[in-house]
């Protein structure tokens, strides 16, 4: 249980961000079976957010700083480190497994 990361292309393998940090990720969250439930490419913005402080799940919190500047790879979150039981209704359903393509744009 947790959140595993899968690498996709390498960052710069210095900067990584700390708990606190305001980072801007592009990503694409998938269910298990592959239908994507929210993008940020999709509305070519990327997504801005404090990381390591709750503001977002917390396979997101353990697993970002984890990424180097501009690297890419898919978090995979199981649900006690997604939305849990109670999921995320309609788009997310109770226990799932989430899948995030992310890309760390940005540190502060």
């Amino acid at each position: 249980m947790g959140v595993d990361i899968e690498r996709i292309s390498p960052g710069d393998g210095v900067t990584y961000p700390k708990k606190g940090d305001t980072v801007q990720i592009h990503y694409v969250g998938t269910l298990k079976d592959g239908t994507v439930f929210d993008s940020s490419r999709d509305r070519h913005e990327p997504f801005k957010t404090q990381i390591g402080v709750g503001k977002v799940i917390r396979g997101w919190d353990e697993g970002v700083p984890k990424l180097s500047l501009g690297e890419k790879a898919v978090l995979r979150a199981t649900p006690d480190y997604a939305y849990g039981s109670r999921g995320f209704p309609p788009v997310i359903p109770p226990n799932a497994t989430l899948n995030f393509e992310v890309e760390l744009l940005k540190i502060n």
